[in-house]
């Protein structure tokens, strides 16, 4: 059971780490909001299999639900959804 709770907590922390990598090198706004709130939603399972459940319920809610929705509200508002020129 411990080598299983390692694999778990490895890819976790692996697609934390990579889509949070992809949140920072996109130009594409809408992806990267997106990658950030999957970089968020598995900081919060990590958060939650390290027994600390109200910082997970918080990172969830505040971090994926809250952040992630403002920045998509904004980007819909100003209607910069489009690629930045290279």
């Amino acid at each position: 059971m411990p080598d299983l709770s390692l694999a778990v907590v490895s890819a976790l922390g692996l697609a934390t780490v990579l889509s949070a990598a992809i949140a920072v090198t996109r130009t594409n706004l809408l992806r990267a909001v997106v990658a950030y709130a999957v970089s968020s939603a598995c900081l919060a399972a990590l958060f939650y299999l390290f027994a600390s459940p109200y910082a997970a319920a918080l990172e969830l809610t505040v971090g994926a639900g809250l952040v992630a929705v403002l920045f998509l509200v904004s980007l819909v508002l100003t209607g910069t959804e489009e690629e930045m020129p290279s």
